[in-house]
């Protein structure tokens, strides 16, 4: 009966290997500073879209562009720089519950409010 027992050349090795593995999967990913300026600049220009809409009387439109634009600019935040677009599917799903599960939160407290009898 004999043990495997490796030396530590080959140790080393599989070490190394690894930590090449490990930076070509960052490679993969690596976003450049020009990516990072045009999403800056989008966020720029949303908000700008943002702060003019609020000035302009579009009625019940206004409340729904706003929350549209704001789910855009929470979209680049969360996928540039957070990183998120470059994690794994796990960690999306795990967001993608967290966001349900606000937005039913969400949705029951309207409800409340909407049919609850007046205090008068």
């Amino acid at each position: 009966m004999s043990e495997f027992n490796p030396s530590k050349t080959e140790i080393h090795i599989e070490n190394e290997a690894h930590a090449e593995e490990l930076h070509l999967e960052h490679d993969e990913h690596d976003t450049g500073y020009g990516t990072y300026i045009l999403v800056w600049l989008a966020l720029v220009g949303l908000t700008a879209i943002t702060v003019t809409l609020s000035g302009i009387s579009l009625g019940s439109l206004t409340i729904i562009t706003a929350l549209l634009i704001a789910t855009i600019k929470t979209v680049l935040v969360a996928n540039y720089f957070m990183h998120v677009k470059f994690d794994t599917t796990i960690f999306k799903v795990f967001i993608f519950v967290c966001i349900i599960i606000f937005l039913t939160m969400i949705v029951l407290t309207f409800f409340d409010l909407t049919f609850r009898n007046p205090l008068i």
